[in-house]
């Protein structure tokens, strides 16, 4: 009885926050005029899906299994609902970094993680995300997958985002995520450029700091260092989304499957 009351409570209060987001944003959810109608609505579908990442639910059965009883439809048509809320998904998460660009702190992190979308041993037999994904190279080691950069502010808000194949270069992904930034852009030294640095600079209103390889005789100044130390919060955002909010998964079967599962796991991830 308990565990039942706590489902209700955590999907009733996801519904609430994605209905007044969907209010806010004056988005379009209301169903086709022709056609079939739907057994879940487009609303319903997305807080599902926000569910299963934030009750730490691990697949979409135990989603079904927890709500079948209400839903009365079959495990089939829940999965593709909740694969087609993505798109509602991608305009939440839009809507959402375009207003925290207009309020962001000054000064911001981005960073990149891996996204493995199966174990290395099978990546020859994979085929749902063949074309797209790639072998990359992480701190773990060597992965078959795709790649996430992220940007945030020091507060924590969301502004930037981009996945795509592990060998798309790292420099021209900042440039691209953090064109319409201002402020103060600090980076690892993965990203430490001339170029990069002169061609993102704008006098007076952006800057992008780059912490010196080992290599380099350039030093970092007190303040700089001080800055650097800040990026470990991003580092803790891609483990909180991978360890509790499922961003990493080998499980859907289809390319809408895995971008479903990434972009509901970020929107979870900020809504928390």
């Amino acid at each position: 009885m308990f565990k039942t009351i706590m489902k209700l409570t955590i999907y009733e209060n996801l519904k609430r926050i994605v209905a007044q987001l969907v209010r806010i944003f004056k988005l379009d959810i209301a169903p086709a005029p022709t056609g079939r109608p739907r057994k879940i609505t487009k609303l319903d579908s997305l807080t599902l899906a926000l569910y299963q990442h934030q009750s730490t639910r691990s697949t979409k059965k135990s989603v079904y299994d927890d709500f079948k009883k209400v839903l009365r439809c079959s495990y089939k048509t829940l999965v593709c609902a909740m694969n087609e809320s993505a798109r509602l998904t991608l305009q939440i998460i839009f809507l959402l970094m375009r207003l925290n660009k207009k309020q962001a702190h000054p000064i911001k992190y981005t960073d990149s993680t891996d996204l493995p979308v199966c174990l290395r041993k099978n990546a020859d037999k994979h085929r749902a995300m063949k074309g797209l994904a790639g072998w990359g190279y992480s701190s773990k080691g060597w992965f078959y997958g795709l790649k996430l950069t992220y940007t945030r502010d020091h507060d924590g808000k969301p502004l930037a985002l981009k996945i795509t194949a592990p060998s798309y270069p790292d420099r021209e992904i900042f440039k691209e995520i953090n064109a319409d930034l201002d402020g103060l852009l600090v980076a690892d030294a993965g990203y430490t450029s001339r170029q990069l640095e002169q061609e993102m600079h704008v006098e007076g209103r952006r800057w992008v700091l780059t912490r010196p390889l080992k290599s380099m005789r350039r030093l970092a100044t007190h303040w700089q260092l001080a800055v650097y130390q800040g990026r470990f919060k991003i580092e803790l955002d891609f483990r909180s989304l991978k360890l509790f909010f499922g961003l990493i998964t080998s499980l859907p079967r289809s390319i809408n499957g895995y971008f479903a599962n990434y972009l509901q796991a970020l929107l979870a991830f900020t809504l928390r």
